[in-house]
């Protein structure tokens, strides 16, 4: 199951480039590669939120 979920965040992850700017994309990878994949799926959620209220 874990396996399923991180290769969904991959998915988002690579979806979402477009709308983050490289220092936050980098940054949100950084933490997923890491291991962090939860941190870096809060971090995901919360600049496109962001993104979303401009």
């Amino acid at each position: 199951m874990k396996a399923n979920t991180d290769a969904i965040f991959w998915r988002d992850l690579k979806a979402s480039r477009p709308y983050m700017t490289k220092q936050q994309y980098r940054t949100i990878k950084g933490q997923a590669v890491k291991g962090q994949v939860n941190d870096a799926r809060n971090g995901l959620q919360k600049v496109l939120m962001r993104r979303n209220t401009r």
